[in-house]
């Protein structure tokens, strides 16, 4: 499910939604010999100045911004509107029922009503026996999750945002227990982390110093993934091109371009949220500046890196696994995937295997013949079950399959 950085074991009514493992103090950081933008951005704890947003970066670059707001980073966080809001609000398709509710004694009944009042979404859990039944509703604040596998949502408490119980699921359009949750007691408790928001929203302002506090300015709000979070701050850059100044170099534009990145510094900045849940936190949330070293700010949990990574949200530690990562400096996330358009059919990436290996050297070339060469994908790429997006939905049990990015040649048992 595109819920990324959603945690979704349980572990307990008050847990973090954020499964990046425990925040630590910030750490010393000198801006000597950094690009411009690095060494203005690097000053303070939480680098919002500069930021000018989007729209401001249309007007030059149109064909980019044209396909990416289609993609799915730039929906894996919304405001509930009609529009992104995937599940059905009309009655009859609006319920999830858990547990229907005894009429006197024995276990009382769970359910939850999707309601729609005004431009306005809540989730209401009805619990307890027939003739005593409460309501407990919340508003949707934030959806969380493209809808490529599901949404959820978090909900506004004062200051602290929360996640609310029930979640959508893509796959049957179906209303959901929210990943974790159990089918007892409805839990409005899960909070939000900062490290959970920063893969899912470009920014939103932390009001505590505790770096577990789910206590957040909800005006500060951006959300989807935006130009720079990748490129960094864009003001001077706009103003740059706004006085009609002729395109230069990179430092002369005064805006980060991945693609001039080191391999290394272009895979970190995937890597901020996708490289899996078993990482320390060495940096307040929404301190990573593109181009500097990701272990400045994320430091992997030696005691989980032997372990077979599970395939969520870890496609670069994957990757960093495969010989031809391994093999070739030039190989990285890019070579594969166009951050700014949507995503093609898995198979179509085999072109990218071929640019390197001949359909002559597998070994079932001479049982499939020249057909072998449509889809390297799903033999050498096999989609893997995961054991963190798991939903206990009354007597059902729905686990996320995703696709591994641990290239390499897998045996049929690997492949079930």
């Amino acid at each position: 499910m595109e819920w990324g950085a959603l945690r979704v074991n349980s572990s307990g009514p008050t847990t973090a939604v954020c499964v990046m493992g425990l925040i630590l103090i910030a750490h010393a950081r000198t801006s000597h010999g950094l690009h411009p933008v690095l060494r203005d951005a690097a000053q303070g704890p939480q680098p919002r100045e500069g930021y000018v947003g989007d729209a401001s970066c249309k007007s030059c670059h149109v064909e980019q911004s044209l396909s990416y707001v289609h993609t799915a980073h730039h929906f894996t966080s919304q405001n509930p509107t009609a529009d992104a809001m995937l599940g059905s609000f009309e009655k009859g398709l609006n319920t999830l029922k858990i547990a229907d509710p005894a009429p006197a004694i024995g276990d009382p009944g769970i359910s939850y009503e999707m309601e729609k009042k005004g431009s306005d979404y809540y989730i209401t859990a009805v619990t307890g026996f027939t003739e005593d039944l409460q309501r407990r509703s919340e508003r949707v604040g934030v959806i969380i999750g493209s809808g490529v596998r599901g949404q959820s949502y978090l909900y506004w408490r004062g200051d602290q945002l929360f996640e609310l119980p029930v979640s959508y699921w893509s796959d049957g359009a179906r209303w959901i227990n929210s990943p974790g949750y159990r089918n007892g007691p409805p839990n409005f408790d899960r909070p939000a982390s900062p490290r959970c928001l920063e893969c899912h929203v470009s920014f939103i302002k932390v009001l505590s110093d505790d770096p577990m506090a789910n206590r957040f300015d909800r005006e500060s709000l951006i959300p989807g993934v935006s130009c720079e979070v990748c490129h960094g701050p864009g003001s001077r850059h706009a103003a740059l091109f706004a006085k009609g100044q002729p395109k230069g170099h990179l430092q002369e534009t005064l805006i980060l371009n991945p693609k001039h990145f080191s391999r290394d510094r272009q895979v970190d900045l995937c890597a901020l949220c996708h490289n899996g849940a078993a990482q320390k936190v060495n940096a307040p949330a929404f301190s990573f500046i593109p181009g500097e070293p990701l272990g400045r700010y994320l430091s992997e949990d030696t005691a989980s890196a032997d372990m077979h990574p599970d395939v969520h949200a870890n496609q670069v530690g994957l990757l960093k696994r495969s010989r031809c990562y391994l093999s070739s400096p030039d190989i990285s996330c890019s070579t594969c995937h166009e951050v700014h358009a949507t995503e093609r059919p898995a198979a179509s990436y085999s072109d990218r295997c071929l640019t390197c290996h001949r359909v002559e050297s597998c070994g079932m070339e001479k049982t499939m013949g020249p057909s072998i060469k449509s889809n390297c994908i799903d033999c050498h790429m096999p989609i893997e079950q995961t054991n963190a997006i798991v939903s206990e939905t009354g007597d059902k049990v729905i686990r996320t399959r995703m696709r591994t990015h641990w290239i390499k040649v897998y045996t049929s048992a690997e492949q079930q």
